[in-house]
């Protein structure tokens, strides 16, 4: 049983932490669709506050750990990590639904199998499939999305001034190639270095952080924004039960801000039940706990916050959830299945060669 607890902890975190901060992100974005660039501040703060504990040490300069990996190369990362998030925030600013959002970031395996061909990986039949099959649906979840909204989808009249449902599609796509290649990048830091995801973690939060500098007027506006929203409720019930200051200092506070802490609080939640339960379980089971989570998320944005919800937007649905989990089943499941029956079938042959050998040579000795 006691094993069983961390299992247990990390599906808490995911599915409590992750669901939560699709509800907290959709409260915000429905109030203020420009709050982007102040979200992912907001979860970089909180992430880099929580992953400075794998690299304090107290006896060294600044009581950081010395950096495994070349500094320039965590830059970089930083950089490229930096820009994307940037965009998938930013793309709320052009019409683009929580559920539709949710969608399009799924399309990451299609850019991911484009940088991998590109770098010389080959993949199965499967795989190609699936992914083939993941770009209709995203395309028909896009379509349907758009033609809910009055909104057409040719893309020669993209406006790249205005703020289109085209635009916003547009930097959805530039956020997944850079992620692809990001993604990339980081791998080979890995192969060079040695897997320090910690490492990476923090610094990838910390040295982003001095690039919102430059965003300083546009970060005090949006928070100007969330502050001026009515002032947070609290139940009743709920209120008896919290101190006197608390309560007076929720009520001080508009609720959009409070979504704004509970955004980057429940971002941490997640990522942290992530990396637990991918320390404690196979790929598999974290695969096929994430999409659980992400369709989870999928369906709690439609539910409580009324997104509409077609026929062909749940055909799209169902295309993208579907071609993800078949090629996470051919990528984790039967591709390890294949090769451990091929290095079986190797061994065997190469036994069965020896023991051939063997007798060969005790029947010359008997002549």
């Amino acid at each position: 049983m006691a094993a069983l607890a961390p299992l247990a902890g990390s599906f808490a975190l995911i599915f409590g932490g992750c669901c939560s901060n699709v509800y907290c992100l959709e409260a915000i974005v429905k109030h203020e669709p420009n709050s982007g660039l102040l979200i992912t501040l907001f979860q970089f703060i909180f992430t880099c506050l929580s992953t400075l504990h794998y690299q304090f040490d107290p006896t060294q300069p600044f009581f950081v750990k010395p950096s495994p990996v070349p500094f320039r190369k965590w830059a970089i990362s930083a950089s490229l990590f930096f820009t994307v998030n940037m965009l998938n925030n930013w793309a709320f600013a052009f019409n683009i639904s929580v559920p539709v959002h949710i969608i399009l970031r799924s399309f990451g395996s299609v850019t991911t199998m484009g940088a991998g061909w590109a770098r010389g990986k080959r993949y199965s039949v499967v795989q190609v499939l699936s992914v083939v099959g993941l770009t209709v649906g995203v395309m028909v979840s896009a379509w349907a999305d758009a033609k809910a909204k009055g909104k057409s989808m040719d893309t020669s009249t993209i406006d790249l001034t205005s703020a289109s449902f085209e635009m916003g599609l547009l930097i959805l796509l530039v956020a997944q190639l850079l992620s692809a290649y990001m993604g990339a990048y980081v791998e080979d830091i890995y192969t060079e270095h040695g897997n320090h995801w910690r490492a990476n973690l923090f610094y990838s939060h910390l040295l982003s952080l001095p690039l919102f500098a430059a965003f300083s007027p546009v970060l005090l506006s949006q928070f100007q924004r969330l502050q001026s929203s009515q002032s947070f409720q609290i139940p009743p019930n709920i209120a008896a039960a919290l101190p006197p200051a608390v309560n007076k200092a929720l009520a001080s506070t508009s609720q959009h801000v409070v979504f704004l802490l509970a955004n980057a609080v429940t971002q941490l939640l997640c990522i942290t039940g992530v990396n637990i339960l991918s320390a404690n379980t196979s790929a598999v089971t974290v695969t096929i706990v994430l999409n659980i989570r992400k369709l989870v998320s999928f369906m709690l944005s439609v539910w409580l916050f009324g997104n509409p919800m077609g026929g062909l937007m749940k055909l799209g649905a169902a295309m993208v959830f579907g071609a993800g989990a078949l090629y996470s089943w051919e990528t984790t499941v039967r591709m390890p299945q294949r090769k451990r029956a091929a290095a079986a079938a190797a061994a065997a042959a190469a036994a069965a060669g020896k023991k051939g050998g063997k007798g060969k040579g005790e029947g010359k000795k008997e002549l």
